[in-house]
């Protein structure tokens, strides 16, 4: 990349983050839940369908992934950590929920939103964009349909969440933001454990080869020294907002460069398929609460189809059982991942 094409790149970015500010301080001010993410992902949406000059950042996805990680990891305390082993029928409980929601998607994308059985298999799946991406386009499906409609759901479940947990559990979505902690509540030495967990989460994230090396690398990490007790740090609400910022501007702006018209199209068939995805991970959580000592809107959204960065910063936002959505949100898109390829494998050897 040139350094006239590259500027260009920052310059553009900059002013995608500059309108999502602006955006999550519009929504701040009207006292909205999740005010930063869904600010900033509304108004750089609306930016690309009005084709202003934004554009994302790949680069900018993997530092906020490790600062998110890292602040994830502190909810990994002895407590969380001893609740694990009781967390199992959620983990089956998801299986049931992969099969039946990605099956009645792919029915819906195919037969009658008539997408071809590729595109709309990889589009059907609930896993982490990139992924379904590179193995739909392995396989000869549209890799730009399954994009989009991956952006698509990931902006349609983060946009629906808050109104639909007040409206399915009574829940103020509101009210339940996590308490204020002020910048200078982290002293140096915790700052150093946070840097720290960072660095050396990522490293190991790499080196083991980790999904999501830049999250699960530090948040293993920073969950091993708060489980140890060897720092207690704890992230400052203006961190958490920036993150919010982050993640609300790039998924705002994947949508840059599609036709408006193109963009509407997406949005309606994403909203189908995201509206089975959601109904089916209700039931489910209306099915598990009885077996698991998890409340209802925490279930709910461990079981809800949006990115795993997003989702476990929308429980750390809305202090929703953080580690037991971070925990099945990983799992969901292990689950995805090793099934797709290998549904995909066994289609294609019969072919």
């Amino acid at each position: 990349m040139s350094p006239k094409t590259l500027w260009q790149s920052n310059s553009a970015f900059a002013f995608a983050l500059a309108i999502g500010t602006i955006g999550g301080g519009l929504f701040t001010w009207l006292g909205l839940p999740l005010s930063w993410m869904l600010g900033s992902m509304t108004a750089c949406g609306l930016a690309a369908i009005l084709r202003l000059p934004i554009a994302g950042s790949r680069r900018a996805r993997p530092p906020m992934s490790a600062i998110i990680g890292a602040m994830l990891g502190t909810q990994f305390g002895p407590d969380a950590v001893a609740g694990i082993v009781h967390w199992w029928p959620a983990l089956i409980g998801l299986a049931i929920y992969l099969l039946i929601a990605a099956t009645l998607c792919y029915f819906y994308l195919v037969r009658i939103v008539k997408l071809d059985p590729v595109t709309g298999y990889f589009s059907a799946m609930p896993g982490g964009l990139i992924d379904m991406v590179l193995l739909g386009a392995e396989r000869g499906g549209n890799e730009r349909t399954i994009a989009l409609m991956h952006s698509s759901r990931i902006f349609l479940v983060v946009f629906s969440l808050p109104p639909l947990l007040s409206l399915v559990t009574g829940i103020d979505a509101g009210t339940r933001a996590a308490a204020y902690r002020p910048l200078d509540g982290l002293v140096a030495i915790d700052a150093a454990w946070f840097v720290f967990a960072i660095a050396a989460g990522v490293l190991l994230g790499r080196l083991m080869r980790l999904p999501a090396p830049y999250l699960i690398g530090p948040m293993l990490a920073s969950a091993i020294l708060h489980w140890m007790n060897i720092t207690a740090f704890i992230v400052p609400s203006a961190v958490i907002a920036i993150a919010q910022i982050v993640l609300g501007t790039t998924v705002g702006c994947r949508f840059v460069g599609t036709a408006p018209r193109y963009i509407l199209r997406i949005l309606l068939t994403s909203a189908g398929s995201t509206l089975i995805l959601l109904v089916v991970a209700l039931c489910m959580a209306f099915a598990l609460q009885y077996v698991l000592d998890i409340p209802i809107e925490g279930i709910f959204l461990a079981f809800s189809p949006g990115g795993l960065a997003e989702m476990s910063l929308v429980a750390l936002a809305l202090n929703l059982e953080v580690s037991f959505v971070t925990l099945c949100h990983i799992s969901r898109i292990a689950m995805v991942v090793l099934g797709a390829s290998f549904v995909a494998r066994f289609h294609t050897s019969r072919d």
